[in-house]
């Protein structure tokens, strides 16, 4: 493990610095000569040094998670959603999008980051014993503490498989850590334990001054996105390449294959569901002639009843400082790919590439799911502009009215963007990076809307097409503003399975799911290993949409895990690499 993260100090781990962009019990707490007496025997300290471990809780869907000179790039670049910018640098996206990726020079992030949470954990709860809470704040913060541990372990599963499991142990920078990794099934099993015993003593939903912490619905949430995983494809059977030495197999996924697993996830969903403590944000009202309106602004609130885990912030432009257009202050990228738009339906339902579906190439964001323009923004898209509450339309085309053609601003094709489209999913619709003021959004860590669909697919999977995995699915279309919303009657298992993976890839767009997605179903060696496009808009005397190539995305089987980092095993020789790296 990473001794300059894992073996951190008292005084790096309690020092929160605002940069953080958190708020509420995340707020900024400076401290001066602290040890472990005056930390744990002091309340507020003690209190810092907990909070200080929810600051790094969404590192890993981070939009800026990968980010260097002037770049700021997550895994929405480093799969088949979006372009990554400054694609000429060597960083963790790029690694990804073109195949390079090695043991070498892999982001460590995953590891180092997680390892020392849980570090600052395990020491959260030796000393907790005699930290100034009364007796139900100690029983409270307790579950807290190993609910996040369970959280940093099911990141380091998503990326790496079965990884060391270190119970309670606090290594010095002096001790010799030559650890083995523990089996899928143990890691997988340790997670759920942890989530059940932490559930035991934590309110259903936290509320007030007590929103963004852990609550039960977060440790039952944790459940179903785990058996998911555990589940699917990528961890049943050996994994994507079985057949390894060393018991590698028992180690990267479970060596035989279960379908009762599937019957797990679901019903780890159907407990979240059965708590009715969460509904999808719904808003039909607030915008006449706006359907799905919902979808764009449940984004905008700090505080919504979809919300299982959020990621706490201050008042804030951060996605408007990355994604947002040139023009209105945006710092350029990543750049949505067209297979992505091309992967929301048309308003009924129906994918564009259904001949009764109504879709006009020459005209092709007419009549389309809503969630298409509050995701992604496009030529003529309206967008605020400083000092003006009026949106104007962002022009984004290439224009052919004069000789030579020019791009119509800065914003457009070829200058601002390489894919002529931005992101546009989760920005406030009000605020811009240029302006004044910020949004009090928070970003989702988990959200209703994910065990709807984690519901539907784990019930399909194990018993098909039942009315409640329509009901499921159907509910996220209808908040969508689908019309009509329902799924035709009679699909297959099959059909089922197309339909909800390409839910999830809409609904759940650029937050962090679509990288993992592809992985777990192992299909990324299609989507993955893929021309990637974008569009140019001609306006000239007629206006025409040209998609022209952008990046041919390279996957190799090693790529379903993560390698690794190479110091890593280096410290630990009796760390197994992930197979093919």
């Amino acid at each position: 493990m990473k001794k300059c993260n894992v073996f951190v100090t008292l005084i790096a781990i309690v020092f929160i610095t605002g940069s953080c962009q958190k708020n509420g019990f995340l707020d900024p707490t400076v401290t001066t000569s602290l040890n472990v007496t005056t930390t744990f025997s002091d309340s507020a300290n003690s209190m810092a040094f907990l909070n200080n471990i929810y600051t790094s809780i969404g590192f890993a869907v981070d939009p800026k998670r990968f980010s260097g000179s002037g770049f700021a790039a997550g895994l929405d670049a480093s799969c088949d959603e979006a372009e990554g910018p400054s694609a000429s640098s060597t960083n963790g996206f790029i690694e990804f999008a073109t195949g390079s990726v090695n043991p070498t020079i892999v982001p460590d992030d995953a590891w180092s980051n997680s390892y020392s949470n849980i570090r600052a954990v395990n020491q959260f709860l030796k000393y907790l014993p005699v930290i100034p809470f009364s007796p139900s704040l100690k029983l409270e913060t307790k579950s807290e503490a190993r609910f996040l541990r369970a959280w940093y372990y099911a990141i380091l599963v998503q990326h790496y498989g079965g990884v060391p499991l270190i119970g309670d142990t606090i290594f010095a920078a002096t001790d010799n850590m030559n650890l083995k990794r523990n089996s899928f099934r143990q890691c997988v099993n340790y997670i759920l334990a942890e989530c059940d015993t932490a559930a035991q003593n934590l309110p259903i939903v936290q509320i007030g001054s007590m929103y963004g912490r852990v609550s039960k619905g977060s440790c039952l949430a944790l459940k179903s996105r785990v058996l998911l995983f555990a589940a699917s494809p990528l961890f049943n059977n050996g994994g994507a390449n079985p057949g390894n030495a060393n018991g590698l197999d028992s180690i990267v996924a479970y060596p035989d294959s279960d379908p009762n697993r599937w019957k797990l996830a679901a019903d780890a969903a159907a407990a979240v569901i059965g708590l009715n403590a969460y509904q999808l944000f719904i808003d039909s009202t607030s915008i006449s002639g706006a359907p799905g309106y919902g979808f764009q602004e449940l984004f905008t609130q700090r505080y919504n009843t979809e919300y299982i885990l959020p990621r706490m912030m201050s008042s804030n432009k951060y996605l408007e400082q990355i994604w947002d257009v040139p023009s209105r202050g945006g710092s350029g990228g990543p750049f949505p790919y067209q297979e992505l738009v091309d992967a929301f339906p048309m308003s009924n339902g129906k994918l564009i590439t259904d001949p009764t579906s109504g879709y006009d190439p020459n005209n092709p964001y007419q009549n389309r799911d809503p969630r298409l323009n509050y995701s992604i923004i496009h030529d003529s898209t309206l967008r605020t502009t400083f000092g003006s509450n009026q949106p104007s339309p962002v022009t984004l085309f290439w224009n052919t009215n004069v000789t030579p053609a020019v791009a119509a601003s800065g914003d457009a094709v070829y200058k601002g963007t390489p894919t002529g489209l931005y992101i546009f999913k989760m920005m406030d619709p009000a605020v811009i990076n240029n302006g004044l003021g910020g949004s009090s959004r928070c970003l989702p860590l988990i959200r209703y809307a994910e065990i709807l669909l984690n519901y539907a697919e784990a019930t399909n999977e194990f018993t098909g097409p039942t009315t409640n995995v329509y009901k499921a699915v159907e509910a996220i279309r209808q908040r969508a503003g689908l019309r009509p919303y329902q799924l035709s009657q009679g699909l297959t298992q099959q059909e089922m399975q197309t339909v909800i993976r390409n839910e999830r890839r809409i609904e759940l767009a650029y937050e962090g799911f679509r990288f993992f997605d592809v992985r777990r179903w192992m299909i990324a060696d299609v989507t993955d290993n893929q021309q990637m496009h974008g569009v140019e808009v001609d306006r000239g005397s007629t206006v025409i949409y040209k998609i022209f190539n952008v990046r041919k995305h390279n996957f190799t089987k090693s790529m379903y895990l993560w390698p690794l980092p190479l110091k890593e095993i280096a410290k630990s020789t009796n760390l197994l690499q992930n197979p093919l790296y």
